[in-house]
């Protein structure tokens, strides 16, 4: 039986749109990318697509003609519109909003304004219609069309607090996000709204802010209020990890839980490693978290702490693609 092709187009072409471009031509995927739009020189954007510092070179050949990307001799329609719904997008099921403007709905609506079904925000958005996390809310998608796939690091850590209050119930919990630096924050000092985002991003360790916290709570309203997060900015490039602390109303082992969670840990949301990885060796994993086994213990007074490594943007932007497919199969 023949997959049911998800006709997208991308909006944005920077890390996450490049992202996922990466995915679908590494993958046999069930999907047709009908256009790109960004509003970058063409052969910029072909440029970073080829050579990232990331993820490496492409290992196929990229060129670009007027009006398109082209990718091991197949062309992709490439556009330049600043304002989305001057284009003719009638026949797309989703655009994958990865401009980082999403959050406003005016822009965000502007895929739909072009004729496609439905538009996925590749972040947080507080005008959506529906903020979903595959594995923590997905059953609530229902019709939206206007949907928010929430942060890389909320992707990683609703779905591991769901699985973790089924099984134990969640009393309160602390989460520190140790994640590598991001486009948002500057190369050298630079002012910046936060005094500690203003500073140089490879040099420091920075304490700030996730938006995590604020998501969770949307994402599992019945856990609102009760886990608190945080950030630490760290000198590297890519891939980030959560360290999650949790008091539980069930009394919990460190084998009980070890063995619970590598029960659940068999993807394509959460994976599971005995391995003693540092961050780089999970570059381009597909899952939203990938488990720590050893790094999994429980304190005399019950505490239950888990880690876990996730690249914040390959594992995002497979979240993207099976998102879409599930808003195209409504």
């Amino acid at each position: 039986m023949s997959r049911e092709t998800t006709r997208i187009a991308l909006n944005g072409f920077g890390r996450i749109g490049r992202s996922i471009l990466r995915i679908l031509r590494s993958h046999d995927l069930p999907f047709e990318l009908v256009l790109i739009n960004d509003i970058q020189p063409l052969d910029v954007c072909a440029y970073l697509f080829e050579y990232d510092s990331v993820f490496g070179r492409y290992a196929g050949t990229v060129g670009f003609e007027k009006g398109a990307l082209l990718l091991d001799g197949e062309r992709v329609p490439f556009t330049h519109a600043d304002d989305l719904s001057t284009l003719d997008l009638s026949g797309v099921d989703v655009v994958l909003e990865c401009t980082g403007l999403g959050g406003n709905r005016a822009i965000a609506t502007r895929g739909v304004e072009a004729g496609a079904g439905a538009v996925l925000i590749s972040g947080p958005s507080g005008t959506a219609d529906k903020t979903i996390v595959l594995g923590a809310n997905d059953h609530e998608l229902g019709d939206a069309r206007i949907v928010s796939n929430a942060s890389c690091t909320t992707n990683a850590l609703a779905p591991l607090l769901r699985v973790l209050d089924e099984a134990y119930g969640v009393e309160s919990g602390h989460m520190t996000t140790v994640h590598c630096y991001t486009g948002s924050q500057p190369t050298v000092d630079k002012p910046m709204g936060d005094f500690v985002r203003s500073r140089a991003a490879a040099l420091s360790m920075v304490p700030t802010t996730t938006s995590a916290q604020r998501l969770t709570d949307e994402v599992l309203p019945h856990l609102a209020g009760r886990i608190e997060a945080r950030a630490i900015r760290v000198p590297t490039a890519s891939v980030s990890a959560i360290d999650l602390t949790v008091q539980t109303r069930s009394s919990v082992t460190t084998e009980a839980v070890r063995a619970h969670l590598k029960e659940q840990a068999v993807g394509p949301i959460l994976g599971w490693t005995e391995q003693p990885l540092v961050s780089s060796d999970l570059r381009m994993r597909p899952e939203s978290l990938v488990l720590v086994g050893p790094e999994l213990s429980v304190s005399v007074g019950g505490l239950l702490r888990v880690f876990g490594w996730y690249d914040n943007e390959w594992g995002f932007s497979m979240r993207m693609l099976e998102l879409a497919a599930r808003m195209k199969q409504r």
